[in-house]
C-alpha cells in the first residue's frame, strides 16, 4: 500500500476495481469482496486514527462491529453500510471525534452509512425489548479493535437474549414477515417484483437465517444442511436462487445508479441483456429472464414458508408430549394437523401414494408435512407411463381438480413439488412462463391453476352471490369435469414452438395428453374445442358489433349447440378473471352476457326466430307513443320517420324516449349531453344529441380524454334530420366524490372545442407529455391494422392493434375523418399489452370502403399516425 495514500481514496480504487470485474462477468463473489473492501477501509482508518489512541483502550476496549446486510457480507452496490461502535464501559466524550474521523469520509462520497455507539450492557438491555435492534445485532461481524468484546456480545445474546426471548422473537418475526408480504406483495407473481421485501424477495431468505439462529441455534448458513433442515439438494438449489437473485438486485442498483430494489420496467431488458439472455422456445430475452427470475424467487418462497412453518410448530411443541398420530388410508397419516407419508419405503411398495397425498389433503383440507413434500419430489422419478395412464391415478387427480377450492390450494402443491409437470409432461413449457406485458399479471402456469380456481368459485356461488347466474348455468352442464380439464389446460399451447396460435396449439397438445390418458373420443373432442374456442367469445364481444345479427349469426354458426355455449361462457369468465384486473371489469361482463344472450336466443329457436325489421320498428312505435304523453302525436309521428332503420332496430323503446326528451331539449344549442349512471357497474353512459357535422365524434372522444374518462365503446346514429346520437360507454372517473363537477367541465370543454375556442389537440398533446414523464416503459410489439370487407354487410370494420396514450383515440378518429369515413360503431378493447380500437364505418356516400386503392391508403394514414407519435404535429395524409 501506497503510505501517502488515504483510507478513503484506496477504498474507492478497489471499489472501482470491483465493479470492472463484475460488469465482465469476472467476479462471482461482488457482495463477499465488496464487504472486505470496506472491513480494509476500517481496519487501515483504525489504525491511522488519530483519535483512537486518546481513548485508552486498555481502560474502556472498543470495537467496530458490522451489523445488518454488511454483517452477513451481502453489501451490494449501493446497500446501506451499517456499523456498530462498541464499548466494554459507559461511551467515552472522544467517540466523537472518532465518528467523525472514520465516518465524515464516507458520507463525502456519496455511501448511506448508519452507525450506532453502544456500551455492552446497552446493546444487551435494548435487544431484549427491541427484537428490530436484537435482528441487526444477530448479523453481527467482527472488523477490527478488541476482538473479546464481538465474543462477549455474542455471548449475552445468545446465552441470555434468545435464551429467554427466544418463542416471542419467533412470533415476532413471523407477524413481520405476515406483514412485510402484506405491505410489498408477492414477487413471484408481480409485474414488478421487490427483490429485496417482496415474497419470495431476498428477506425472506433473511428471516430464515434469523429464526434458525433463534431456534436451532444455527451461526453458519451451511449449518442448515449440516445439521439436517435442509437437504442437500435444497441448500444448493438455495444457493442458486440467492446467487441469481442478488446478482440481479446487484446489476439493478448500477443501472439505477441508487439503492433501488423494485424491478421496475425500465430496467428489464436491459438487465436480460446484460445477463446474457437470448430468444429462446418462443420468448423473448426479457420473457425468460422474468421466467428464471420467477422461478428462484417462487423456490425461495416455498423454503422460507416451509422452513418457518416447522420452526414456529417445533418451538411451539416443546415440551408438549409426543403428537398422536391418525392413520387415514394406508401410508399416509396425520400429524399436527399436516399430512405425512408413514415411512420413506411405503412410498417404494405403493408410488401411488405420490397422488394419493394429495388427494387427501383436497378431501381432508389439510397441508402437506414439509417431510412430505420433500420425499414427494425425491421420488418424483417413480412417476413414469404406467404411473400416468394409470385409471385409479386419474381418478385421483380428476377428484383433487374438483375438490372445493380451501385456504391450502392443493393444485398449487402439486406444482410446487413437480408434481403437476411428473403427471403431464407437456405443461412444463408453461411453468414460471412470464408474457412481458401489463395485462397478464401470473405466470402461465398459475393462471392456468387460477383459472380452475375461477370455474370452482363460479360452480359453488350461493343463491345470492353476484356469480348465481353462473352457479345456474354449471350446474345445467352435462359434463360440468370436461370444464375443469379445459380450464387447467386452456393456455398449455403457450409452452413453446409449433404452428399456428397458441389457442391451435394447445388443441392439438390437448388431444394427444387426453388420448394417452384413455379419455374417449367425444370428451377429447370437448375438450380441445374449448381450448381452440377459449378466446372467441370475449373477443367477439369486445371487438364487433354484438347489435348486428350477422356477426351474432356467425357466433351461432361456429359454436353450434347451446352445451358448448355455456362450457365457453363460464371459461371465458374464468380466464379471464384469472388473467388480472385489466382483463376483466363490469363493461366486460356485461357484453359477455348480452352476446351470450343472443347466441344461446339463436341456438335454441333458430336463426329467424327475429322478428322482421319493421315488425320491430312499428311495436316499439306503439311502445313510445304511449310513453311519450308529453310530445303531440303528429310531432312525434314526424320525429319517428327522421329515424334510420338500424337505430329502430337496435334502440330499446325507453331509450329511444330518453333521446327523443334530449332532442327537445336541444333547440338551438350546440349539443345537449346526458351522464347515465348504470348501478353496480363501474361504467357510465354518456348521450350527447347534437346537431351532425363531420369530425364530431374525434371532438367528443377527445374532450373525454382530456377529462380523464376513458371510452369503452361508442355507437353512433344519425337521424335524417341531420341530427347525431353518439352513446358512450365510459368508465366511471376515478374521484367519485366529485363526479358532478367532472361532468360540468365536460361540457364546458366540449362547448369550447365545438365552438373552435380552444386548441383540442395542443391540450392533449400536453397530456400526452404528462403521460409520458412517468409512463412505465414496455417495450412496443408491432403495431397491427386489419380492414375487413367481409363479416358486415353494410360496414367495413377496421381493427388497430397498438399501445395506447392519452389521445389516441382521438387521432385515429381524427384520421379516419381526414380519409373521409363515417364512424358508426367504436369498440375500445384490449389485447395483452395493446389496446384494440375497432370501428364500423362507411365512407360521406353511405358506401363500405372496399376498394383496394381505398384500404391502402387507410392503412397508409393509420400506420403513419401510430407511428408519427402521440404528441406528432405532422399534417395526415388525406385518403
Amino acid at each position: 500500500m501506497n503510505e501517502m495514500e488515504s483510507p478513503i481514496s484506496l477504498l474507492q480504487k478497489r471499489k472501482q476495481q470491483l465493479i470492472a470485474r463484475f460488469l465482465k462477468g469476472d467476479e462471482p463473489f461482488f457482495l463477499e469482496r465488496h464487504a472486505e473492501i470496506l472491513d480494509d477501509y476500517f481496519c487501515e482508518s483504525f489504525v491511522r486514527s488519530s483519535v483512537g489512541p486518546q481513548m485508552r483502550v486498555d481502560k474502556n476496549p472498543y470495537a467496530i462491529i458490522a451489523v445488518g446486510g454488511y454483517g452477513r457480507k451481502e453489501q451490494c452496490l449501493h446497500s446501506d453500510v451499517d456499523v456498530l461502535f462498541l464499548f466494554k464501559k459507559k461511551i467515552p466524550g472522544e467517540a466523537k471525534g472518532l465518528v467523525k474521523e472514520i465516518f465524515y469520509p464516507l458520507w463525502d462520497i456519496g455511501l448511506n452509512v448508519g452507525y450506532a455507539t453502544r456500551s455492552l450492557k446497552e446493546c444487551s438491555t435494548l435487544a431484549s425489548r427491541d427484537f428490530e435492534v436484537l435482528t441487526s445485532l444477530i448479523d453481527a461481524r467482527f472488523v477490527c479493535g478488541i476482538s473479546f468484546l464481538y465474543s462477549d456480545l455474542m455471548e449475552q445474546l445468545n446465552g441470555k437474549v434468545l435464551r429467554r426471548h427466544g418463542r416471542a422473537y419467533v412470533d415476532w418475526l413471523s407477524e413481520r414477515n405476515r406483514d412485510r408480504h402484506a405491505r410489498f406483495g408477492d414477487s413471484t407473481y408481480r409485474l414488478e417484483p421487490n427483490l429485496k421485501e417482496g415474497q419470495g424477495g431476498l428477506r425472506d431468505y433473511h428471516a430464515m437465517l434469523w429464526i434458525a439462529r433463534a431456534t436451532y441455534h444455527i451461526s453458519e448458513p451451511r449449518n442448515l444442511k449440516f445439521l439436517g433442515y435442509l437437504s442437500h439438494d435444497e441448500f444448493e438449489s438455495l444457493c442458486e436462487a440467492l446467487s441469481f437473485i442478488t446478482t440481479v438486485r446487484n446489476r439493478l442498483h448500477h443501472l439505477s445508479g441508487r439503492q433501488c430494489d423494485q424491478l421496475y420496467f425500465e430496467y428489464q431488458v436491459k438487465l436480460a441483456q446484460a445477463l446474457g439472455f437470448k430468444q429462446e422456445n418462443g420468448q423473448h430475452p426479457v420473457e425468460g429472464f422474468l421466467g428464471t427470475l420467477h422461478s428462484q424467487m417462487a423456490f425461495l418462497k416455498r423454503q422460507h414458508l416451509m422452513f418457518l412453518n416447522r420452526a414456529v410448530g417445533e418451538k411451539g411443541k416443546a415440551g408438549r408430549k409426543k403428537a398422536p398420530r391418525r392413520v387415514v388410508t394406508a401410508g399416509i397419516e396425520v400429524v399436527h394437523d399436516a399430512l405425512h407419508f408413514e415411512s420413506p419405503e411405503a412410498i417404494l411398495e405403493k408410488p401411488a401414494l405420490l397422488i394419493r397425498i394429495f388427494e387427501q389433503s383436497a378431501i381432508l383440507r389439510l397441508p402437506l408435512s414439509v417431510e412430505a413434500s420433500r420425499l414427494v419430489k425425491e421420488f418424483l422419478y417413480l412417476v413414469d407411463e404406467n404411473f400416468r395412464e394409470s385409471r385409479k391415478v386419474i381418478k385421483a387427480f380428476e377428484r383433487i381438480l374438483a375438490a372445493p377450492p380451501g385456504a391450502f390450494n392443493v393444485l398449487n402443491e402439486m406444482l410446487n413439488t413437480g408434481m403437476m409437470v411428473a403427471l403431464i409432461p407437456e405443461m412444463k413449457g408453461i411453468v414460471n412462463r412470464i408474457q412481458y406485458d401489463e395485462y397478464h399479471v401470473y405466470p402461465v402456469d398459475k393462471h392456468s391453476l387460477r383459472t380452475v380456481q375461477a370455474l370452482k368459485a363460479l360452480r359453488d356461488a350461493g343463491p345470492e352471490s353476484p356469480d348465481a347466474s353462473y352457479a345456474e348455468i354449471l350446474k345445467d352442464l352435462r359434463q360440468p369435469m370436461v370444464l375443469l380439464w379445459a380450464g387447467l389446460f386452456h393456455d398449455i399451447g403457450k409452452g413453446g414452438h409449433g404452428h399456428g396460435d397458441h389457442a391451435s396449439r394447445g388443441a392439438q397438445i390437448v388431444r394427444h395428453v387426453f388420448k394417452r390418458m384413455g379419455f374417449l373420443d367425444q370428451d377429447i373432442e370437448t375438450i380441445s374445442r374449448l381450448v381452440v374456442d377459449h378466446l372467441f367469445l370475449i373477443h367477439t364481444a369486445t371487438r364487433r358489433d354484438i347489435n348486428d345479427e350477422k356477426i351474432v349469426v356467425q357466433c351461432a354458426r361456429n359454436l353450434r349447440d347451446t352445451e358448448h355455449l355455456k362450457m365457453l361462457y363460464l371459461l371465458t369468465v374464468a380466464d379471464s378473471r384469472a388473467t388480472g384486473p385489466k382483463a376483466w371489469n363490469d363493461w366486460k361482463a356485461a357484453l359477455l352476457k348480452e352476446l351470450f344472450s343472443k347466441v344461446s336466443h339463436i341456438l335454441n329457436k333458430g336463426e329467424l326466430a327475429t322478428p322482421a325489421a319493421a315488425e320491430v320498428a312499428e311495436k316499439k312505435k306503439k311502445e313510445v307513443f304511449r310513453g311519450a304523453v308529453s310530445i303531440p302525436g303528429k310531432a312525434l309521428e314526424t320525429l319517428f320517420d327522421q329515424m334510420s332503420p338500424r337505430y329502430l332496430l337496435y334502440t330499446p323503446p325507453e331509450e329511444i324516449l330518453r333521446h327523443v326528451a334530449l332532442y327537445q331539449r336541444l333547440g338551438q344549442e350546440p349539443f345537449v349531453l346526458e351522464a347515465q349512471t348504470n348501478p353496480g357497474t363501474n361504467y357510465r353512459t354518456a348521450t350527447i344529441c347534437a346537431k351532425d357535422f363531420p369530425g364530431l365524434f374525434s371532438k367528443i372522444s377527445g374532450v373525454f380524454t382530456l377529462n380523464n374518462l376513458d371510452i369503452l365503446s361508442a355507437r353512433i346514429h344519425t337521424w335524417r334530420n341531420h341530427i347525431a346520437l353518439d352513446i358512450f360507454q365510459v368508465k366511471a372517473p376515478l374521484d367519485r366524490l366529485f363526479e358532478d363537477e367532472i361532468w360540468v367541465r365536460v361540457n364546458k370543454d366540449l362547448r369550447s372545442a365545438l365552438k373552435e375556442e380552444s386548441d383540442l389537440s395542443a391540450a392533449l398533446d400536453q397530456k400526452v407529455r404528462a403521460y409520458q414523464s412517468a409512463q412505465r416503459r414496455i417495450p412496443r410489439r408491432p403495431d397491427k391494422i386489419i380492414i375487413d370487407n367481409e363479416s358486415s354487410d353494410f360496414f367495413t370494420i377496421i381493427e388497430i392493434y397498438t399501445h395506447d396514450f392519452p389521445g389516441l383515440l382521438y387521432k385515429i378518429t381524427d384520421t379516419l375523418f381526414r380519409c373521409k369515413l363515417d364512424i358508426r360503431v367504436a369498440k375500445i378493447g384490449t389485447k395483452a399489452d395493446q389496446v384494440v380500437d375497432v370501428f364500423y364505418v362507411r365512407d360521406f356516400d353511405g358506401q363500405k370502403a372496399n376498394s383496394q386503392d381505398q384500404v391502402a391508403a387507410i392503412k397508409e394514414a393509420i400506420r403513419e399516425t401510430l407511428t408519427s407519435g402521440p404528441t406528432s404535429h405532422h399534417t395526415i395524409p388525406i385518403c
